[in-house]
């Protein structure tokens, strides 16, 4: 896969517009578009932009085949997030999973009492 289309993959794989990455890498949207569409060659600079942009690390934009392929968007979403969460220092990581206990617990419950109330 060229550079172009493996940025192009990256990029509608985090649900992104080519305007909002241009515009996060402080490149003209056409420039950007040329870039996706293998109509130019990119500088460097401009491929270590695009990957920050992105929020990858850069040599993923050359192996985006292997990355995208086989997922679907919503897992791609899904494993977008997780890889956010590893992320966070080990404070931010209790906080969020403490959020995301009560919502889980809610939820539970939430179908506990529904049952309760559909057998009664």
């Amino acid at each position: 896969m060229d550079l172009g289309s493996s940025i192009k993959k990256v990029r509608e794989a985090k649900g992104l517009s080519q305007k909002e990455v241009a515009l996060a890498c402080k490149i003209d949207n056409s420039n950007y578009s040329k870039i996706e569409n293998n109509k130019t060659d990119p500088a460097f600079s401009s491929v270590v932009k695009i990957a920050k942009a992105l929020g990858v690390p850069l040599y993923d934009l050359f192996k985006a085949d292997e990355l995208f392929n086989d997922v679907n968007s919503f897992d791609k979403t899904l494993m977008e997030k997780i890889a956010l969460i590893e992320q966070l220092d080990k404070k931010e990581k209790t906080a969020f999973f403490a959020v995301l206990d009560a919502f889980l617990g809610k939820k539970k419950m939430k179908d506990a009492l529904s049952n309760v109330l559909t057998n009664v």
